[in-house]
């Protein structure tokens, strides 16, 4: 077990002001494989106080130093990838191949980006006799999830502090040694002393602490929807800019003009995708609607993927999923496997228990619900876990509908048979990202929803600018 008994503020590892600590569960085992200090308010006072000082020298520093900075964090994240993979494997149960590419190659590429950005970006532009520009916004807290931990970090830290920001980070007591590993990086790299500082805590008291702050110019934060309408709350006292990235719904619309070999690809695909990280992904597309003539043929193809999935150890060769995060966040998912139940879907794969072998660890088996109808809890709520619902629709219009009735907007897919086609759907879909036809995921595309799921964007350009002020000068 590892013992994490300070934080970082202004440079340095000091001990909270608080005496209690946190256990960080592993996923696999259910002991705790670590410690971690139970932050207080004053903590991130301190750490506030340690960032508004850093500010200004850091963000009139030249862009090419704060550059350099960021492209030394990512070279080091390189460096340590497998023993960071290794422990979010641990914390959030990822399958430890995926964990290399996502867990930490995808933060690895944001301090990458938001060094490119901190160089290339116009912060100028002359409208009439005004010079407009644009100036970082100032301390920015960053609280962040345990789903993909590393990530939502970079997503945050990288381009704020490439932007000029400096900030507070609360990763989540669920999945925090990563927050460790970086700020240990971010120390060796020798950034400036309160450019970083690291609180480790509860929502409830750390994160409270952070969006209440006089000296905390910005929130960003990524988790659910509850505690994003708190964050809110708690930041317009102080009429702070507030970032969310919440909880979404997503639909997966299949059209009914595909050949049976493209239907196929797309069916199984779809379902495959529903399963990444044990469904612990807030765009997961977790809504598959397929037309009510091909149901029956959608179901099997459903079904055959999701009992063949290999579940298991996620250090193990050829494991595809692994166990969820925590013990609540499993319950959580059995609870709405029951409901599903209860309010009459049609259960094809899975179902309540654990997989057969795997009693010990947060394991649950990926379900397939099919005839669900979209009034159903398990089709309106986001679970969270490896669940998917399939909805049959009647004609294109209805699905369109479907997809957008939701309180959610933050990601969707359709498949058609041509591209022009599946863009001319897409575009109705009223969410912040939507894949055509199987398009990748852009790790440099902005990244944000709609409705309940969020404002603002994260990533690339987008996410850059979100840690900036307009400022007119009229001249």
């Amino acid at each position: 077990m590892t013992t994490y008994d300070k934080i970082y503020i202004n440079g340095q590892w000091v001990a909270s002001e608080g005496t209690a600590t946190i256990p960080v569960f592993d996923s696999l085992t259910e002991q705790v494989m670590a410690t971690i200090p139970e932050g207080t308010a004053g903590d991130v006072t301190k750490a506030a106080a340690a960032a508004k000082a850093a500010f200004e020298s850091w963000s009139t520093l030249p862009k090419e130093e704060r550059a350099k900075y960021m492209n030394r964090i990512g070279d080091a994240l390189g460096g340590r990838m497998d023993e960071i993979a290794s422990a979010i494997s641990r914390e959030t149960g990822m399958a430890k191949p995926l964990s290399n590419i996502i867990q930490v190659g995808i933060p690895i590429n944001s301090f990458k980006q938001a060094a490119v950005l901190a160089e290339s970006f116009n912060f100028s532009k002359e409208i009439g006799n005004s010079l407009v520009v644009r100036e970082p916004i100032g301390v920015v807290g960053c609280i962040t999830p345990w789903n993909y931990p590393l990530h939502q970090i970079a997503a945050k830290v990288a381009f704020a502090m490439a932007a000029g920001c400096t900030v507070v980070l609360k990763p989540s007591e669920v999945a925090p040694i990563d927050a460790f590993m970086l700020a240990e990086i971010i120390h060796e790299v020798g950034l400036p002393a309160g450019v970083f500082n690291l609180v480790t805590g509860t929502g409830p008291v750390v994160g409270e602490a952070i969006a209440a702050s006089p000296d905390v110019d910005m929130v960003s934060f990524t988790g659910s929807t509850r505690a994003g309408r708190r964050v809110m709350q708690v930041g317009a006292e102080t009429i702070k800019k507030v970032a969310l990235e919440l909880g979404g719904k997503s639909a997966n619309i299949i059209c009914d003009d595909l050949d049976d070999e493209t239907f196929t690809k797309a069916v199984m695909g779809g379902t495959g995708q529903a399963f990444l990280n044990s469904g612990q992904t807030c765009s997961l597309l977790s809504r598959m609607l397929v037309p009510r003539s091909k149901l029956e043929q959608a179901e099997a193809l459903a079904a055959a993927v999701a009992n063949n999935i290999k579940v298991g150890d996620p250090f193990a060769e050829g494991t595809n999923v692994g166990p969820l995060a925590s013990a609540a966040q499993r319950d959580r998912v059995q609870m709405y496997i029951n409901k599903g139940i209860e309010e009459g879907a049609k259960l094809i794969a899975g179902g309540p228990g654990a997989p057969e072998g795997l009693d010990t660890g947060y394991y649950v088996k990926p379900t397939v619900f099919s005839e669900v109808s979209n009034d159903m809890t398990i089709a309106q709520e986001e679970i969270f876990g490896p669940v998917l619902s399939i909805i049959p629709y009647d004609g294109i219009d209805d699905a369109v509908a479907i997809a957008n009735d939701s309180v959610y907007g933050l990601a969707g897919a359709v498949f058609a048979k041509d591209k022009e086609t599946g863009i001319a759907i897409a575009r109705r879909i009223r969410t912040g990202q939507v894949t055509v036809n199987g398009g990748g995921f852009n790790p440099n595309a902005p990244f944000g929803g709609y409705k309940q799921s969020g404002v603002g964007r994260e990533l690339g350009e987008y996410g850059f600018e979100e840690f900036l002020e307009i400022k007119s000068l009229q001249l």
